[in-house]
């Protein structure tokens, strides 16, 4: 008897009830897991935006500094992103 009463409190901590609220109502879960999914694109999405910008700052600021092997690797890029805009145009 005393198993039970300790799994029955560990079911309840583990809140299993609620887990079984959501597969009955498959909207709401659709609806959570859909703006889960949004959140995270989002946040992924700004993420990438920040750590890019700040790559591409780091990049200027080390060509600004005229180092032959990093100036050379940034204009190189310059090219070809320049390059691949003449074609698309």
């Amino acid at each position: 008897m005393e198993r039970l009463a300790h799994l029955a409190a560990a079911m309840e901590k583990a809140s299993v009830a609620e887990f079984i609220e959501l597969y009955r109502q498959p909207r709401r879960l659709l609806y959570q897991n859909f703006i889960s999914g949004l959140s995270r694109g989002f946040g992924i999405a700004m993420g990438f935006t920040v750590v890019g910008a700040l790559f591409v700052y780091f990049l200027g600021w080390l060509a600004a500094l005229n180092l032959p092997i990093i100036g050379e690797f940034v204009a190189d890029i310059i090219r070809i992103v320049q390059g691949e805009l003449t074609t698309k145009t």
